[in-house]
């Protein structure tokens, strides 16, 4: 709760000099530390609204709040499934900026949990919503690499790693916890995303009429 109180807080002075943006995207989303799960890949999207002071100086900040859909599928002796992580996510960003076509972002994230749902090729839904989410940590938190190509106006065309540092399912007892679970299980997320940022872009240079 501490965790996300200062990142609102760090976010709130970046509203009055930042350009706004929104994204959306596809997420490649999986788990690691996965123990006995035998577990792949599946896809999700990212939707979310980002602020970004334009600045011609080499470093600069990148605030974002989004929407996350992740999980990863399962399979078993008895069946295969899927499960699905909905999350809200706030990540603050450095931005070094290699040019005013391309930069590099790496900082930190925090997310909320949702929903949790998991459907089974057995059985259908193995569970209820609320019945699922009591197996789940509601926070998440880690940090995230990625770079952006800015080819025109306010284009964006990203890409970028997410990686957890904290567990997704809580410490159940032996024998209690479902056969998707894992002890250790950590998101990590792959997004790929489109984007457009409103406003001036400052980072032309103003001696370009003669």
């Amino acid at each position: 709760m501490k965790k996300n109180i200062f990142y609102l807080l760090a976010f709130i002075p970046c509203v009055t000099f930042a350009q706004i943006g929104i994204k959306a995207g596809i997420n490649f989303a999986n788990i690691s530390k996965s123990g006995d799960i035998k577990n792949s890949s599946k896809s999700g999207f990212n939707v979310g609204v980002f602020l970004a002071p334009a600045s011609k100086k080499v470093l600069s900040s990148h605030t974002e709040l989004s929407y996350s859909r992740q999980g990863y599928n399962y399979k078993s002796a008895s069946n295969t499934g899927n499960v699905n992580l909905d999350y809200l996510q706030f990540a603050q960003f450095a931005s070094i900026n290699i040019s005013k076509y391309f930069s590099l972002l790496f900082g930190a994230q925090s997310a909320y949990l949702l929903n949790a749902s998991v459907d089974s090729t057995s059985n259908g839904a193995t569970g209820s919503e609320n019945a699922m989410m009591a197996f789940y940590n509601k926070i998440d938190y880690g940090y995230a690499i990625g770079a952006e190509v800015h080819p025109v106006l306010g284009l964006i065309i990203g890409a970028r790693y997410n990686v957890s540092l904290a567990k997704i399912y809580k410490d159940v007892q032996s024998g209690q916890a479902p056969s998707f679970t894992s002890a250790d299980a950590k998101n990590n997320v792959v997004q790929l995303y489109v984007g457009w940022r409103f406003g001036k872009n400052e980072k032309k240079s103003s001696n370009s009429n003669n």
